[in-house]
């Protein structure tokens, strides 16, 4: 009997043939982005002083060399001051500019909208060529130097923190209801009680999300800074570039995983806290 129920039970189907080609497609697509960065990590630990393979063996001194360096060591907190302030400018700046979008009923809102998202595709070479000039033209008209200072620095990156907190903090806006901070209005809340006790919890995920990718992409940004740095200063980005030019061994590489390690540790652990996947 237990024989004519096996026999009379439906095989499980085989997955066709389109799955099995979608499965080996998107395989491929993740090996193919990773692949750079399973190379990055295995490079930082050969021993070879020129890279060549197969390496001649293995050792952590890499690490060691790159944070000895003074141009890597001072590139990395430079990075991370001028990530840092940004950040926080760009919150300023793109918090209030998100309300305005998404509550505000003007004329001029959605070109509004456009200039601020314009950072998005514009080249960063041609950005920074841009506000290279307008920093020569602001020099020759008032006589104040902005070019290769501190916050000079800072106000080029605010150009690229604001975009992504507008996008983001707008994409949680749309999601709160209006009523409900009409509601609290009408229980007798200022609107700065409002603010801080309603309409702030419910799009902290924006505010985190826009916080953490204004600062990567400030701390790692390349191409505008190339046009802003001055004598004495410099980015992580910049101090990789430049010991590249006299030298090619796995130091570069050691330090490429430091900032991959950071990033992803400080993604991983926003993450526990808030879904990021809910905003991005």
């Amino acid at each position: 009997m237990a024989a004519s129920a096996a026999f009379l039970t439906p095989a499980r189907p085989f997955p066709s043939l389109g799955r099995a080609a979608y499965l080996t497609l998107v395989a491929l697509v993740f090996l193919f982005m990773f692949t750079p960065l399973i190379f990055v990590v295995w490079v930082s630990v050969f021993q070879n002083e020129v890279i060549t393979f197969p390496p001649q063996g293995y050792t952590l001194r890499w690490f060691v060399n790159a944070w000895a360096n003074p141009s890597f060591l001072g590139g990395f907190l430079t990075s991370i001051e001028i990530g840092l302030f940004s950040m926080l400018a760009g919150l300023a700046l793109g918090v209030p500019a998100s309300f305005a979008i998404v509550r505000g009923r003007f004329p001029g809102r959605e070109a509004l909208n456009a200039f601020l998202l314009s950072p998005l595709i514009v080249p960063g070479i041609v950005a920074g060529t841009a506000i290279y000039i307008y920093f020569v033209q602001l020099e020759l008209w008032t006589g104040l130097r902005v070019i290769a200072t501190l916050p000079g620095f800072i106000l080029a990156h605010v150009a690229l923190t604001i975009p992504w907190t507008v996008r983001l903090v707008s994409a949680s806006l749309v999601g709160v209801e209006p009523s409900v901070e009409e509601a609290a209005a009408n229980l007798g809340a200022r609107p700065l009680t409002t603010f801080r006790r309603v309409t702030l919890p419910m799009i902290r995920p924006g505010l985190v999300a826009a916080g953490i990718f204004s600062f990567i992409v400030s701390f790692t940004d390349l191409e505008m800074s190339l046009f802003l740095v001055g004598p004495g200063r410099s980015t992580l980005q910049i101090a990789m570039l430049q010991y590249l030019e006299w030298k090619f061994d796995p130091t570069v590489a050691a330090v490429s995983v430091v900032q991959i390690a950071l990033i992803g540790a400080g993604l991983m652990v926003t993450d526990r806290f808030v879904k990021l996947s809910k905003v991005v």
